[in-house]
Protein backbone atom coordinates (compact mmCIF):
# COMPACT_ATOMS: atom_id res chain seq x y z
CA UNK A 1 0.00 0.00 0.00
CA UNK A 2 1.33 3.66 -1.10
CA UNK A 3 2.10 6.06 1.91
CA UNK A 4 -0.80 8.72 1.65
CA UNK A 5 0.41 11.81 0.58
CA UNK A 6 -3.08 13.54 -0.65
CA UNK A 7 -6.29 13.27 1.19
CA UNK A 8 -9.33 13.70 -0.29
CA UNK A 9 -12.48 14.80 1.96
CA UNK A 10 -15.88 15.06 1.02
CA UNK A 11 -17.79 18.18 2.73
CA UNK A 12 -15.83 21.54 3.37
CA UNK A 13 -18.31 22.03 6.38
CA UNK A 14 -17.16 22.67 10.11
CA UNK A 15 -15.94 19.08 10.39
CA UNK A 16 -14.28 18.53 6.83
CA UNK A 17 -12.53 22.16 6.70
CA UNK A 18 -10.94 21.47 10.12
CA UNK A 19 -9.89 18.14 8.78
CA UNK A 20 -8.47 19.67 5.59
CA UNK A 21 -6.57 22.33 7.71
CA UNK A 22 -4.76 19.28 9.99
CA UNK A 23 -3.49 17.55 6.74
CA UNK A 24 -2.46 20.58 4.79
CA UNK A 25 -0.22 21.97 7.94
CA UNK A 26 1.00 18.56 8.34
CA UNK A 27 2.11 18.75 4.88
CA UNK A 28 -0.30 16.48 2.41
CA UNK A 29 -2.07 17.32 -0.18
CA UNK A 30 -5.62 17.60 0.18
CA UNK A 31 -8.72 18.08 -2.67
CA UNK A 32 -11.81 18.91 -0.44
CA UNK A 33 -15.10 18.48 -2.46
CA UNK A 34 -18.52 19.90 -1.96
CA UNK A 35 -22.13 19.84 -3.12
CA UNK A 36 -21.65 23.67 -4.43
CA UNK A 37 -18.50 26.13 -5.29
CA UNK A 38 -20.35 28.17 -1.97
CA UNK A 39 -19.93 25.81 -0.02
CA UNK A 40 -15.96 24.83 -0.98
CA UNK A 41 -15.26 29.03 -0.65
CA UNK A 42 -16.78 28.73 2.62
CA UNK A 43 -14.70 25.87 3.60
CA UNK A 44 -11.54 27.49 2.53
CA UNK A 45 -12.12 30.92 3.95
CA UNK A 46 -12.59 29.24 7.48
CA UNK A 47 -9.60 27.31 7.18
CA UNK A 48 -7.59 30.89 6.41
CA UNK A 49 -9.54 32.62 8.60
CA UNK A 50 -8.49 29.98 11.47
CA UNK A 51 -4.56 29.85 10.22
CA UNK A 52 -4.77 33.62 10.92
CA UNK A 53 -5.45 33.09 14.07
CA UNK A 54 -2.66 31.26 14.93
CA UNK A 55 -0.36 33.50 12.72
CA UNK A 56 -1.34 36.37 15.75
CA UNK A 57 -0.90 33.56 18.24
CA UNK A 58 2.68 33.58 16.68
CA UNK A 59 2.21 30.03 16.27
CA UNK A 60 2.54 30.00 12.63
CA UNK A 61 4.36 32.32 9.88
CA UNK A 62 2.59 34.18 7.16
CA UNK A 63 5.17 31.80 4.90
CA UNK A 64 3.78 28.46 6.55
CA UNK A 65 -0.12 29.62 6.18
CA UNK A 66 0.54 30.41 2.58
CA UNK A 67 2.20 26.94 1.76
CA UNK A 68 -0.68 24.99 3.63
CA UNK A 69 -3.90 26.88 1.91
CA UNK A 70 -1.37 26.13 -1.64
CA UNK A 71 -1.61 22.49 -0.67
CA UNK A 72 -5.87 22.67 -0.68
CA UNK A 73 -7.54 22.26 -3.82
CA UNK A 74 -11.76 22.60 -3.67
CA UNK A 75 -13.67 21.72 -6.05
CA UNK A 76 -17.08 20.31 -6.77
CA UNK A 77 -16.67 17.35 -8.54
CA UNK A 78 -15.77 13.82 -7.04
CA UNK A 79 -13.37 13.16 -10.34
CA UNK A 80 -10.97 15.00 -8.82
CA UNK A 81 -10.79 12.60 -5.96
CA UNK A 82 -9.14 10.10 -7.78
CA UNK A 83 -5.69 10.94 -7.29
CA UNK A 84 -5.65 10.51 -3.45
CA UNK A 85 -4.66 7.52 -1.56
CA UNK A 86 -7.37 8.26 1.24
CA UNK A 87 -10.14 9.76 1.14
CA UNK A 88 -12.53 10.67 3.89
CA UNK A 89 -16.17 11.06 4.13
CA UNK A 90 -17.12 14.09 6.42
CA UNK A 91 -21.01 15.11 5.05
CA UNK A 92 -24.01 15.47 7.86
CA UNK A 93 -24.63 12.88 10.32
CA UNK A 94 -27.21 11.23 7.85
CA UNK A 95 -26.86 7.05 7.06
CA UNK A 96 -28.96 7.72 3.47
CA UNK A 97 -26.70 10.42 2.99
CA UNK A 98 -23.42 8.77 3.56
CA UNK A 99 -24.60 5.67 1.88
CA UNK A 100 -25.28 7.41 -1.11
CA UNK A 101 -21.42 9.24 -1.33
CA UNK A 102 -19.73 6.04 -0.35
CA UNK A 103 -21.58 4.33 -3.67
CA UNK A 104 -20.68 7.34 -5.42
CA UNK A 105 -17.19 7.19 -4.29
CA UNK A 106 -16.83 3.35 -4.63
CA UNK A 107 -17.76 3.56 -8.32
CA UNK A 108 -14.92 6.25 -9.12
CA UNK A 109 -11.98 6.18 -6.85
CA UNK A 110 -9.15 3.54 -8.25
CA UNK A 111 -9.41 0.03 -6.20
CA UNK A 112 -6.51 0.12 -3.55
CA UNK A 113 -8.17 4.03 -2.25
CA UNK A 114 -8.68 3.70 1.52
CA UNK A 115 -11.88 5.31 2.27
CA UNK A 116 -12.94 6.33 5.69
CA UNK A 117 -15.90 7.82 7.72
CA UNK A 118 -15.97 10.44 10.42
CA UNK A 119 -19.15 9.47 11.76
CA UNK A 120 -19.65 9.77 15.17
CA UNK A 121 -22.28 7.15 15.22
CA UNK A 122 -23.06 5.29 12.17
CA UNK A 123 -22.09 1.65 12.26
CA UNK A 124 -17.87 1.26 10.26
CA UNK A 125 -19.59 -2.36 9.75
CA UNK A 126 -22.78 -1.23 8.12
CA UNK A 127 -21.15 1.48 6.02
CA UNK A 128 -18.28 -0.89 4.82
CA UNK A 129 -20.98 -2.84 3.89
CA UNK A 130 -22.46 -0.94 0.65
CA UNK A 131 -18.65 -0.69 -0.82
CA UNK A 132 -16.66 -3.38 -2.53
CA UNK A 133 -14.09 -2.52 -0.68
CA UNK A 134 -15.06 -3.27 3.10
CA UNK A 135 -11.58 -4.78 3.83
CA UNK A 136 -9.98 -0.65 2.97
CA UNK A 137 -13.23 0.64 4.59
CA UNK A 138 -12.34 2.45 8.00
CA UNK A 139 -13.78 4.47 10.74
CA UNK A 140 -11.83 7.96 11.56
CA UNK A 141 -13.72 9.77 14.11
CA UNK A 142 -12.02 13.23 14.29
CA UNK A 143 -13.21 15.69 17.43
CA UNK A 144 -14.67 19.24 17.20
CA UNK A 145 -12.65 21.83 16.85
CA UNK A 146 -10.36 19.48 14.69
CA UNK A 147 -7.20 21.77 14.79
CA UNK A 148 -7.22 21.93 18.11
CA UNK A 149 -8.39 18.52 19.46
CA UNK A 150 -5.56 15.48 19.78
CA UNK A 151 -8.18 12.93 19.71
CA UNK A 152 -9.18 10.76 16.56
CA UNK A 153 -11.02 7.26 17.00
CA UNK A 154 -10.44 4.72 15.17
CA UNK A 155 -12.76 2.27 14.46
CA UNK A 156 -12.71 -0.90 12.42
CA UNK A 157 -15.31 -2.62 10.88
CA UNK A 158 -15.53 -6.63 10.95
CA UNK A 159 -14.34 -6.61 7.36
CA UNK A 160 -11.26 -3.75 8.13
CA UNK A 161 -7.88 -5.08 7.48
CA UNK A 162 -4.83 -4.98 9.56
CA UNK A 163 -3.12 -2.81 7.11
CA UNK A 164 -6.06 -0.37 6.62
CA UNK A 165 -5.88 -0.08 10.14
CA UNK A 166 -1.97 0.52 9.94
CA UNK A 167 -1.80 3.17 7.19
CA UNK A 168 -5.23 5.08 9.14
CA UNK A 169 -2.93 5.42 12.25
CA UNK A 170 0.44 6.44 10.87
CA UNK A 171 -1.54 8.81 8.81
CA UNK A 172 -3.40 10.11 12.44
CA UNK A 173 0.68 10.03 14.16
CA UNK A 174 1.54 12.26 11.14
CA UNK A 175 -1.48 15.01 11.55
CA UNK A 176 -0.10 14.84 15.26
CA UNK A 177 -3.32 13.39 17.05
CA UNK A 178 -3.25 10.93 19.38
CA UNK A 179 -5.14 7.85 17.85
CA UNK A 180 -6.97 5.01 20.16
CA UNK A 181 -8.22 1.59 18.53
CA UNK A 182 -11.70 1.12 18.87
CA UNK A 183 -13.89 -1.81 17.73
CA UNK A 184 -17.55 -1.20 15.92
CA UNK A 185 -20.31 -0.65 18.48
CA UNK A 186 -22.58 2.60 19.08
CA UNK A 187 -21.00 5.37 19.72
CA UNK A 188 -17.64 4.08 19.65
CA UNK A 189 -15.82 4.84 23.50
CA UNK A 190 -15.88 8.38 23.95
CA UNK A 191 -19.45 9.26 23.31
CA UNK A 192 -20.43 5.83 24.60
CA UNK A 193 -19.09 7.41 28.03
CA UNK A 194 -20.11 10.97 27.40
CA UNK A 195 -23.10 11.32 26.08
CA UNK A 196 -25.01 8.77 29.26
CA UNK A 197 -22.89 11.05 31.39
CA UNK A 198 -24.98 14.01 30.25
CA UNK A 199 -28.13 12.10 30.29
CA UNK A 200 -27.44 11.10 34.14
CA UNK A 201 -26.85 14.78 34.63
CA UNK A 202 -30.32 15.90 33.76
CA UNK A 203 -31.79 13.16 35.74
CA UNK A 204 -29.91 14.66 38.48
CA UNK A 205 -31.16 17.83 37.89
CA UNK A 206 -34.77 16.85 36.96
CA UNK A 207 -34.83 15.10 40.99
CA UNK A 208 -33.38 18.42 42.29
CA UNK A 209 -30.24 17.35 43.78
CA UNK A 210 -28.58 20.59 43.49
CA UNK A 211 -29.13 23.62 40.77
CA UNK A 212 -27.54 23.18 37.20
CA UNK A 213 -24.74 25.51 38.10
CA UNK A 214 -23.94 23.39 40.75
CA UNK A 215 -23.99 20.04 39.07
CA UNK A 216 -21.61 21.99 36.47
CA UNK A 217 -19.08 23.21 39.14
CA UNK A 218 -19.23 19.57 40.79
CA UNK A 219 -18.29 18.38 38.31
CA UNK A 220 -15.59 20.47 37.07
CA UNK A 221 -13.73 21.09 40.03
CA UNK A 222 -14.43 17.30 41.77
CA UNK A 223 -13.04 15.70 38.23
CA UNK A 224 -11.74 17.99 36.34
CA UNK A 225 -13.34 18.34 33.36
CA UNK A 226 -13.32 22.00 31.35
CA UNK A 227 -16.98 22.19 31.06
CA UNK A 228 -19.97 20.76 33.27
CA UNK A 229 -22.31 18.35 31.15
CA UNK A 230 -25.03 20.52 31.38
CA UNK A 231 -23.67 23.61 29.73
CA UNK A 232 -21.71 21.03 27.22
CA UNK A 233 -25.15 19.67 26.58
CA UNK A 234 -26.10 23.21 25.56
CA UNK A 235 -23.22 23.50 23.54
CA UNK A 236 -23.42 19.96 21.75
CA UNK A 237 -27.84 20.73 21.21
CA UNK A 238 -29.93 18.67 23.80
CA UNK A 239 -31.54 17.48 20.36
CA UNK A 240 -28.30 15.75 19.40
CA UNK A 241 -27.87 14.27 22.98
CA UNK A 242 -31.12 12.80 23.11
CA UNK A 243 -31.00 11.56 19.45
CA UNK A 244 -27.97 9.59 20.80
CA UNK A 245 -29.09 8.17 23.57
CA UNK A 246 -32.19 7.10 21.70
CA UNK A 247 -29.85 4.75 19.27
CA UNK A 248 -28.09 3.57 22.53
CA UNK A 249 -31.68 2.50 23.66
CA UNK A 250 -32.25 0.68 20.81
CA UNK A 251 -29.26 -1.03 19.44
CA UNK A 252 -28.27 -1.73 23.16
CA UNK A 253 -32.06 -3.05 24.72
CA UNK A 254 -30.48 -1.84 27.95
CA UNK A 255 -32.64 0.10 30.02
CA UNK A 256 -29.26 2.16 31.52
CA UNK A 257 -29.91 4.47 28.14
CA UNK A 258 -32.99 5.30 28.65
CA UNK A 259 -33.10 9.17 27.71
CA UNK A 260 -34.01 11.36 31.00
CA UNK A 261 -37.33 12.48 30.62
CA UNK A 262 -36.51 16.26 31.52
CA UNK A 263 -34.23 15.97 28.67
CA UNK A 264 -36.96 14.80 25.98
CA UNK A 265 -39.48 17.63 27.76
CA UNK A 266 -36.77 20.28 26.65
CA UNK A 267 -36.47 19.25 22.88
CA UNK A 268 -39.93 18.92 22.86
CA UNK A 269 -39.93 22.33 24.22
CA UNK A 270 -37.41 23.54 21.62
CA UNK A 271 -34.83 24.40 24.20
CA UNK A 272 -31.86 22.61 22.57
CA UNK A 273 -29.02 24.89 23.75
CA UNK A 274 -26.58 27.76 22.22
CA UNK A 275 -28.29 27.36 19.29
CA UNK A 276 -31.60 28.24 20.14
CA UNK A 277 -30.69 30.99 22.91
CA UNK A 278 -32.08 28.79 25.40
CA UNK A 279 -31.14 24.65 26.79
CA UNK A 280 -29.89 24.60 30.51
CA UNK A 281 -29.07 28.06 30.22
CA UNK A 282 -30.19 31.18 28.77
CA UNK A 283 -28.17 32.62 25.73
Amino acid sequence: MSEIQTVGIVGAGTMGNGIAQACAVSGLKVVMVDISDAAVQKGIATVSGSLDRLIKKEKMTAADKDAAMARIQGSTSYDDLKGAQLVIEAATENLELKIKILRQLDGLLPADTLVATNTSSIGITQLAAVTQRADRFIGMHFFNPVPMMALVEIIRGLQTSDSTHAAVHALALKLGKTPITVKNAPGFVVNRILVPMINEAFFVLAEGLASAEDIDNGMKLGCNHPIGPLALADLVGLDVCLAVMNVYFAEFNDSKYRPCPLLKEMVAAGYLGRKTGRGVYSY
